[in-house]
């Protein structure tokens, strides 16, 4: 694989792009101050904009390294901040938990998530977005596949994943934070297995 990190992405109705400080208030607003949304999340909703801000400023001090990839998920046509989508190299999944033939552990398990404020769900935007880092990772990381995971009680991001191409495997436990155990249903998808029509 050759990592290239969060480079610039566009869809036809998404800008994918880092986040800076900056986005601090419109992202607490938008989707991270929200219990709803982050009852799936591995981490808790803020308490307020001070603390997005001291997230964002230690991520804008991760962009620096080849390996480490989370997008803004931006509305083209008018820049609103929607989400946030990126990689992270999976701890939780050993390679004997896997049914899928085939699958090369070499490079350790590489998985997507997403995240999306709820006034924007439903629309297709997480998929929409998925699909985009999902060629980004198999055309120009060189990665030859991905695992993802969503909660068991989230069955609307299984739906993005399989939209997207991905097959479940078989069901997990991943681990929030604070160590609370969420049960999961995990997924994969080989590059060469990539629908063509999605």
């Amino acid at each position: 694989m050759r990592h290239l990190g969060t480079v610039p992405l566009k869809t036809d109705r998404l800008v994918l792009d880092r986040l800076t400080a900056a986005d601090a208030e419109e992202m607490f607003q938008n989707w991270a101050g929200d219990e709803s949304v982050a009852r799936f999340m591995r981490w808790p909703a803020h308490k307020d904009s001070l603390e997005t801000f001291q997230l964002l400023a230690g991520w804008e001090c991760l962009y620096s390294s080849a390996d480490y990839y989370n997008w803004a998920i931006r509305r083209r046509a008018d820049g609103t901040l929607m989400g946030t989508i990126g990689f992270v190299l999976g701890e939780e999944q050993a390679p004997e938990a896997w049914r899928a033939p085939g699958l090369d552990f070499s490079s350790g398990v590489w998985e997507p998530g997403y995240c999306l404020g709820r006034a924007f769900w439903g629309r297709g935007y997480a998929t929409e977005a998925l699909k985009a880092v999902r060629d980004f990772w198999f055309d120009e990381v060189g990665g030859a596949w991905l695992g993802c995971c969503h909660a068991v009680e989230n069955p609307a991001s299984g739906r993005v994943m399989e939209k997207a191409g991905w097959n479940y495997d078989h069901d997990a436990v991943y681990h929030k934070a604070d160590g609370t155990p969420v049960a999961c249903r995990t997924y994969y998808l080989k590059k060469e297995e990539r629908p063509k029509d999605l």
